[in-house]
C-alpha cells in the first residue's frame, strides 16, 4: 500500500507538491514563532544576573530597565552624582555599579562606567566579563569595544574611535576632538554588552569638556593632556547596578532608595521588572500563536481539498483497484497513508524552512536588539508540536479516505459521469 501511494502522488506531484508547501509553512511559522519567544525569553533572563537593584530616576520600572540592561531607549533624567555616592556607603550595599548613557558610534550605545563594571557585572548563570584581548581603561580616552562592535566593524586594538552626540546610527555632531581609543576587547556574551563601547566616567566628562547646553563652543579646544590633569568627576550618571550584601534585605532598600527625599528615585527589582515586561508582551505572545495555529489550519485544510479535488479523476483508478482484489478499507489505507506522507514531508520542509528563518533572523535581532537567537534541535515543546500537526494530518486525511471508502462500495468498472 506504501508503494502505490507513493506511485499514487508522484503521478499528482504538482497538486501533491502545494499541500507539502501549505504544511512546511505552517510548520515553520509555528516553531520560529516559538523559537523566538522562548529564545528572546532567556535572552533577556540571563542579561544580568547577581544584580540585586537597578537605580535611575523616577519613572517606570520596565522603561527603567529597558535603559539601563537592554540599551533600549532613553532615559527621562538622571541620578545625581551624590544620590549614588549616598547609596553606595549604605550598609546594606556591597557594590554599585553606575551607568551612563546617552552618546554612540556607528549605532553602538556608548557606555560610561568604571572598573566596577568589569569586575561585578554577570550574566547568565552569574558568569563574569572576560577581555578576549588587550586590558581595562588606563587611560582617559581608553574604550572597551563588545565583540559584535569588533566583529562588525572591524575594529582592532589600538583603532581610534570618534564618539556622536546622540544614539542614532548616522553621526550628526560627533566629538572629534577627544578620539577614544580601542583597549580592550571583550569576549562574546550573547547579550547587549556585545554591541556596547565601554569608556569610563572620566572618559564621558573629558570629551565634553569643550560642550555646552549640549553643543560645542566654537574656538575652544582643550588639548588630551591638558584634560588628563582635570579634576573629571561626573555631575549625574543615566542609571546604577546594585548588589546588596545580603539578598534578604533587598526590600528594606528598594523602600529606602524609592523614598529618597534628596530626588525622586527608582529601584526595581530586575526579575520582577521582566515578569512586567513579559505580562506587557504576552498579548503580542499570544496574538502571534493564534496567527500560527490558524496558519496549520489553513495548511491541513488545503491538504484535505487536494486530495477531495483529485477524489472524482480517482474514481477509475479506485475501481480498477477494486477490480484487482483491494477491498474498501484498502482504499481507505491508500488515502490514509497518502496524507501522513504528504504531511511528513511538509513537517521535514517545514523543518528546514524554521532552520532558515532561524540562521538568517538570528544575525538580524543580535544587530538590532542584542537578543541571541541559536540554532538547536528542537526540544519537547517543539516535539508536542510536530507530533500534534502529523496526528492532525492523519486525521484530516480520514475525511476524503471515507469518501473515497463510500465511492468505492458502489462504483463499477464504468467511470460515471
Amino acid at each position: 500500500m506504501i508503494g502505490i501511494a507513493w506511485k499514487s502522488i508522484r503521478n499528482r506531484w504538482p497538486t501533491a507538491l502545494l499541500a507539502v508547501l501549505a504544511i512546511s509553512m505552517s510548520v515553520a511559522l509555528i516553531l520560529t514563532v516559538e523559537k523566538v519567544r522562548r529564545d528572546a525569553r532567556d535572552s533577556f533572563t540571563q542579561t544580568v544576573s547577581g544584580t540585586d537593584l537597578i537605580v535611575g530616576a523616577r519613572s517606570g520600572a520596565i522603561q527603567l530597565l529597558l535603559y539601563s540592561v537592554f540599551r533600549i531607549g532613553n532615559a527621562t533624567n538622571n541620578v545625581s552624582w551624590e544620590s549614588i555616592e549616598e547609596i553606595r556607603r549604605r550598609p546594606a550595599v556591597d557594590w554599585l555599579i553606575p551607568l551612563s548613557l546617552g552618546d554612540s558610534h556607528a549605532g553602538f550605545r556608548v557606555l560610561g562606567t568604571n572598573e566596577d563594571y568589569f569586575t561585578h557585572y554577570r550574566y547568565g548563570k552569574k558568569q563574569p566579563l572576560q577581555l578576549d584581548g588587550g586590558e581595562i581603561f588606563t587611560d582617559v580616552f581608553d574604550a572597551v569595544i563588545g565583540s559584535q562592535v569588533a566583529k562588525e566593524l572591524g575594529y582592532v586594538i589600538g583603532q581610534s574611535i570618534v564618539v556622536a552626540h546622540g544614539t542614532g546610527s548616522v553621526a550628526l555632531v560627533a566629538h572629534e576632538r577627544q578620539p577614544f581609543k580601542v583597549s580592550g576587547i571583550l569576549r562574546p556574551t550573547g547579550t547587549p554588552v556585545d554591541r556596547a563601547i565601554h569608556v569610563s566616567l572620566q572618559g564621558i566628562e573629558a570629551m565634553h569638556v569643550d560642550w555646552k547646553n549640549g553643543a560645542s563652543v566654537k574656538g575652544e579646544g582643550t588639548d588630551a593632556d591638558t584634560i588628563r590633569a582635570m579634576e573629571l568627576q561626573p555631575d549625574a550618571v543615566t542609571a546604577a547596578l546594585v548588589g546588596l550584601k545580603s539578598r534578604s534585605m533587598v526590600f528594606r532598600e528598594q523602600r529606602a532608595i524609592n523614598t529618597y527625599r534628596a530626588e525622586p528615585l527608582l529601584a526595581v527589582l530586575p526579575g520582577v521588572a521582566l515578569q512586567e515586561l513579559w505580562g506587557l508582551v504576552s498579548v503580542a505572545e499570544k496574538a502571534l500563536l493564534i496567527v500560527s495555529v490558524c496558519v496549520v489550519v489553513a495548511g491541513l485544510v488545503n491538504l484535505i481539498s487536494v486530495l477531495l479535488a483529485g477524489l472524482n479523476e480517482r474514481r477509475r483508478e479506485m475501481a480498477v483497484l477494486r477490480s484487482a482484489g483491494a477491498r474498501p478499507i484498502h482504499v481507505f489505507l491508500l488515502l490514509c497513508i497518502e496524507s501522513s506522507v504528504l504531511t511528513a514531508g511538509g513537517i521535514l520542509l517545514g523543518l528546514l524552512l524554521h532552520y532558515g528563518l532561524v540562521g538568517a533572523g538570528s544575525v538580524y535581532m543580535q544587530n538590532k536588539f542584542g537578543v541571541s537567537i541559536g540554532i538547536t534541535l528542537p526540544d519537547s515543546t517543539d516535539l508536542k508540536i510536530l507530533v500534534a500537526i502529523a496526528v492532525a494530518g492523519v486525521v484530516a486525511g480520514t475525511l476524503p479516505a471515507l469518501q473515497a471508502y463510500r465511492n468505492s462500495l458502489t462504483d463499477g468498472l464504468s467511470q460515471r459521469l
